[in-house]
């Protein structure tokens, strides 16, 4: 999760404004026209009402937008990208089309893809509050995904050297570190964008380069209110979070959570997710 992905956590609901409600909603209907699908279940609001998705039949229809000088770029094209760049072994929805348009002021961008008709274990949120059940053939497709996906060559950059020289010491309490080994990962795994067996992951707008460790440091960081299943992830991935690359990579997602957690996102993983810093560091992370 980048800086941009941090604060984007914090607020996802329908736009409080009356017309920009209004002004979303007639923007997904005339996608939905256009793609001739008909939209029909529960509207799901992205970070401040920025996005809007819908199922439609067998299909996910969602919207993005944005001003006109601000549209296109790395999260604008993130879904497209990852249907052409990243093999099909790694389970996701296919995305069927895309269709772009601006007002005078604003700028449009459908996605119409498959939809994943297993759903994730929580309603929505990226956090468990309890543990989860998941067969080993569910961490095994999980492994593999996350191993494939390494693979794929991209100048994408999710998670920038920037914000760990910015903020390790604000957040963590701790000197910069230098990220000295990236891999290509989706940047946002949590269990919002896991479904239950069989594995599909969700939402590839930030997939791009991190630090080596960065995606599995935030499902633990994510997965710590459920103790048993934070332990499994540990075990299924030590070879990973028990190196020197995958601690820099887990503080970093470490540091980005604590930034969200200071906005106001997430208040009840705050502690833990500190005190998984400290374990870490051995330095009290600073407090707000």
């Amino acid at each position: 999760m980048t800086v941009e992905r941090a604060e984007q956590q914090a607020v996802f609901v329908a736009p409080a404004e009356r017309d920009e409600l209004d002004r979303m909603c007639r923007a997904h209907a005339a996608a939905a026209q256009q793609f001739r699908v008909s939209a029909s279940g529960p509207e799901v609001w992205g970070w401040q009402g920025r996005t809007l998705g819908r199922r439609a039949g067998d299909c996910w229809l969602r919207i993005a937008s944005a001003e006109v000088s601000k549209a296109g770029g790395r999260l604008w094209e993130g879904t497209a990208t990852a249907d052409t760049r990243v093999p099909r072994s790694v389970p996701r929805p296919r995305l069927r089309g895309v269709l772009d348009w601006t007002s005078p002021d604003l700028a449009y961008r459908a996605e119409l893809t498959g939809y994943a008709s297993v759903q994730p274990d929580t309603s929505g949120t990226p956090a468990l509050d309890q543990d989860i059940a998941l067969p080993d053939s569910w961490w095994a497709e999980l492994k593999s995904a996350l191993g494939t996906l390494a693979t794929v060559p991209t100048d994408r950059e999710s998670v920038r050297q920037n914000w760990v020289d910015r903020n390790f010491r604000r957040f963590l309490g701790i000197d910069s570190i230098r990220i000295r080994e990236t891999t290509t990962g989706h940047a946002d795994l949590h269990w919002a964008n896991l479904t239950h067996a069989p594995l599909v992951l969700l939402d590839w707008e930030n997939w791009g380069q991190l630090p080596v460790g960065y995606d599995l440091g935030l499902l633990h960081a994510y997965s710590l209110a459920a103790p048993a299943t934070a332990a499994r992830i540990r075990r299924e991935f030590s070879h990973v979070l028990d190196t020197d690359a995958g601690r820099t990579g887990e503080l970093t997602a470490l540091g980005q959570l604590l930034q969200a957690c200071s906005r106001g996102v997430h208040p009840h993983l705050a502690p833990l997710i500190a005190r998984q810093a400290e374990r870490l560091t051995n330095i009290p992370v600073p407090t707000p």
